[in-house]
């Protein structure tokens, strides 16, 4: 486990789209895993801001989102397919139509978890998974619990998450109580994973996953074990390392 110590988040998210972007010009056809929230905005500004300069082309690269909210449609402004296309996407010449993010309208969870899992597998897996961590220590939408879930499932998401949430919706009445999220194999079988972590908010679970025991209490403990892993993290967020 690689730790990159920056200053504050603007210095982290540079460091972490330094990897990126590195990866993308040494590998122009690379399948990237991608992660919304606020921790990851910073990394996708700096890309944009690198590829407006010229120093970046995205017309080859493919991506998988970590997750999506079950019941919300893609144009819903809460989306996370929405999060990426105003964040990152409508921004850069990636082709939409190698990007992939789980379909939050079908109500059928089996099929729907089957078909990401079946995107995945036909890319060839990740090659650089870009990752945050919430303050319960989940990756992705994968959260505290007895085992770490290994394919795409539909998650009911933690009290913890909902109210971390809330200040995305108009009140936590109207977050959603469930998502779909890429599981724990597809995230440990990316060739690199490089997590972004940002404020004190996030130090008890910097903390926990990464200076405590292996758990799926605290479910991004399990990257203690990827061959290839990096935290970037600000000093507000190691904090109580």
């Amino acid at each position: 486990m690689e730790i990159i110590r920056a200053r504050d988040y603007d210095h982290m998210s540079r460091q972490a789209a330094n990897i990126l972007s590195a990866q993308v010009i040494l590998h122009p056809d690379s399948v990237l895993g991608l992660a919304t929230g606020s921790s990851p905005i910073g990394t996708y500004r700096q890309l944009i801001k690198w590829y407006e300069k010229g120093d970046i082309d995205f017309r080859r690269v493919r991506t998988v989102n970590l997750d999506e909210y079950v019941g919300l449609a893609a144009d819903h402004p809460q989306s996370y397919a929405h999060f990426m296309r105003v964040n990152f996407f409508d921004h850069i010449n990636i082709d939409l139509k190698n990007t992939n993010i789980p379909d939050g309208t079908n109500a059928d969870d089996e099929e729907e978890c089957a078909r990401y899992n079946a995107v995945i597998r036909k890319l060839g897996g990740v090659n650089l998974q870009l990752l945050g961590i919430g303050p319960n220590g989940h990756i992705g939408f994968n959260e505290p619990g007895d085992c770490f879930v290994k394919g795409t499932h539909k998650v009911e998401l933690t009290d913890a998450t909902i109210h971390a949430n809330k200040r995305f919706f108009d009140s936590v009445d109207d977050v959603p109580r469930y998502a779909y999220s890429m599981g724990i194999l597809d995230i440990m079988q990316a060739e690199r994973v490089v997590m972004v972590a940002s404020g004190e908010n996030k130090a008890d679970a910097v903390r926990d996953a990464f200076f405590g025991p292996v758990t799926p209490r605290v479910p991004a403990s399990i990257l203690q074990l990827h061959k290839n892993f990096t935290l970037v993290a600000d000093e507000a967020a190691l904090s109580k390392c």
